[in-house]
């Protein structure tokens, strides 16, 4: 969505998830759809010419293995069905799957979005060797942490941004050019489902700088769990919008609703969502704004002036 809203045409796209599939087709209208796992696109014989050398190509392999809030190398090496359906599969490596997908493609420009976490800790080895993959292809790399309240999303969002290209291009910028945006301009006017009993509860202990139900757990009980279930303001910025909890709007006490997930991920308003949560979607989805201003400046800096 964010390379289409900077003015690309979509080609294809390969995803291993039949769900997410068909709310991809019913979107995007993709020329060449590849329902299978990445590695076996890798060992397909015979691909459309025109997936060879394209102007980008765009992965953002899973991540959860290098989030900060998860597991991280207690998980690495360990096979995990990403979703109900899916295949066992470690995804720790899938990083390395999308390179072979390169190596086989051999794109002019590669954007591969992950997490924060990749660059923290032991997950630096990691990083180190995708920069060096690139580098062996004769690829320039460039790391990007972009926050998405800083490019017109009502969120706040860390992402790091992988930018290879094998043209000799110069430097990219991509320059921040959005005060954030306050939840309060773009939520619904009615809150969504209310709280179970035990967390109705917790708002007889709330403080004003109270950012999450974490904090007020580890203050009363001394634990810090609901700690995924963060609390908006109308006069703050939305936190990142995880793809299992529901944000609450502290000012009334009740979650999220699909409008306030969708307006806060820059998401179109006639985006199809199918018969999948708004929320699994979002949460798991690089904001399409924030892409777009990815992809605008690869197109503006490199595509429109050089080639």
């Amino acid at each position: 969505m964010g390379y289409k809203l900077a003015g690309y045409r979509m080609l294809g796209n390969v995803e291993i998830d039949p769900t997410i599939n068909a709310v991809y087709k019913k979107n995007h209208h993709p020329k060449y759809n590849f329902e299978m796992d990445l590695r076996a696109f890798n060992e397909l014989a015979e691909i459309p010419e025109e997936l060879y050398h394209l102007d980008v190509l765009d992965g953002s392999p899973p991540c959860s293995t290098f989030s900060m809030a998860g597991s991280r190398e207690k998980a690495w090496n360990v096979p995990k069905q990403f979703r109900e359906g899916q295949a066992f599969q470690t995804l720790d490596d899938l990083f390395f799957v999308f390179i072979d997908t390169v190596r086989k493609l051999r794109p002019k420009v590669v954007v591969a979005e992950n997490v924060k976490g990749l660059t923290a800790g032991n997950a630096k080895g990691y990083l180190n060797q995708i920069i060096r993959e690139f580098r062996d292809m004769d690829y320039s790399v460039q790391i990007f942490l972009l926050n998405a309240a800083d490019y017109h999303v009502p969120q706040a969002r860390e992402r790091v941004f992988i930018v290879a290209n094998r043209m000799g291009y110069p430097k990219l910028r991509i320059p921040a050019p959005s005060d954030p945006i306050k939840f309060g301009e773009v939520c619904s006017e009615e809150g969504g489902d209310p709280p179970s009993e035990m967390i109705a509860r917790l708002r007889n202990y709330v403080l004003p700088e109270d950012r999450g139900l974490g904090d007020i757990m580890q203050r009363v009980v001394g634990k810090n769990t609901y700690f995924n279930y963060r609390l908006v303001e109308k006069d703050w910025i939305c936190p990142t919008i995880t793809a299992s909890t529901r944000p609450m709007r502290k000012w009334d006490w009740t979650s999220f609703t699909d409008e306030d997930i969708i307006n806060c991920s820059s998401f179109p308003e006639d985006y199809d969502f199918g018969n999948q949560d708004p929320l699994y979607i979002c949460g798991m989805s690089v904001p399409p704004k924030m892409m777009e201003a990815v992809a605008g400046a690869i197109k503006s800096q490199w595509m429109e002036v050089v080639g």
